[in-house]
């Protein structure tokens, strides 16, 4: 979340395939994923740094962290609509800082749960953009920057929350927490369930529920793994993967497949992870992908890759979320 790209000076209407991108098949298990001819397309672009899609009533709806705002695309038409202005909360974001809004999760009544990253809170949102308060502090302190969501089976709402919305990160003086945490927000009480992670980021649970992923920006960059217990309590935690390279292309979101595969941002592209820890392939794409997200029937997963949205078909669908509305 940390390069600046300048806008294109158009949006896409059309989908096209895009020039650039590959499919590096690293082991025979990736055909049962993966028709061997799947093209990876473009299907809008424009943006300064696109983040947190989600699929909800036929359109794919996403953030731009530094264009501050949040945009809706319609496949049938290619159409891209701006719904929130000012998307993390304070006017006029410079187009170089992390201040817009990041992820979003339809919650069990239709809404919209939107993180707000320069302000640190979790509103609620219509489908026209207007908003009220969810979740803003822990113990009386302000959240840090929440970043990405998920709803698990049992209702509760996992969040991860780094520092990267604040000015100067941890050093940052609004910074009120002593640490990133990962939050469990059950029955109306907020826990934090992991402490220990420098930047928390991409979140998401196997099929099962019973292993939590979640993938660290910096300055170490790994995908780590917890097995999850009654009330959400996590324990055995283990390191699937440790990623090569260093900032600012780092490990973000993630999505779970319904075979368990994770599918995970990071340096190099996306990778494909069985739930063994073996990496079945990479998505080669000539931007830094932030985030990922299964869309339509599931089989249809969109990535967001800093200015430009993009589209690959599926042999099998994703993990679909808790309160997924086609």
């Amino acid at each position: 979340m940390f390069k600046y790209l300048a806008p294109a000076l158009c949006l896409l209407a059309l989908p096209a395939f895009a020039q650039g991108t590959s499919i590096k098949k690293m082991d025979g298990a990736l055909d049962n994923i993966l028709s061997p001819g799947a093209k990876i397309e473009k299907v809008a672009s424009g943006f300064i740094f696109v983040e947190g899609p989600m699929w909800k009533d036929g359109k794919l709806w996403f953030s731009d962290v530094r264009g501050d705002k949040v945009r809706t695309f319609d496949p049938k038409t290619g159409k891209v609509t701006v719904i929130l202005k000012d998307s993390g909360g304070v006017k006029d974001a410079p187009p170089t800082a992390n201040f817009g809004s990041n992820a979003m999760v339809t919650d069990k009544d239709g809404s919209i749960l939107l993180t707000r990253m320069a302000i640190g809170t979790i509103e609620r949102m219509d489908d026209k953009g207007n908003l009220k308060p969810f979740l803003s502090k822990y113990q009386g302190k302000r959240l840090n920057s929440p970043n990405d969501l998920v709803f698990t089976k049992d209702g509760a709402l996992w969040i991860t929350d780094p520092s990267f919305g604040l000015p100067k990160m941890d050093a940052d003086p609004k910074k009120e927490l002593k640490f990133n945490a990962v939050w469990r927000c059950a029955d109306g009480k907020l826990t934090p369930a992991i402490t220990d992670m420098s930047q928390p980021n991409g979140i998401g649970f196997s099929p099962d529920g019973k292993t939590l992923y979640v993938s660290n920006s910096q300055p170490d960059m790994y995908l780590r793994a917890y097995d999850v217990g009654p009330g959400g309590k996590v324990s055995n935690p283990r390191t699937i993967i440790k990623y090569p390279g260093t900032a600012p292309d780092v490990p973000d979101g993630l999505k779970v497949d319904s075979a368990g595969n994770i599918w995970t941002t990071g340096p190099g592209g996306i990778r494909i992870i069985s739930p063994q820890g073996k990496v079945l392939g990479q998505l080669i794409i000539p931007e830094t992908v932030a985030n990922i997200g299964f869309a339509e029937d599931g089989k249809t997963v969109y990535f967001t890759g800093s200015t430009s949205l993009y589209r690959l078909h599926t042999k099998i669908a994703g993990e679909i979320p808790m309160y997924y509305r086609p």
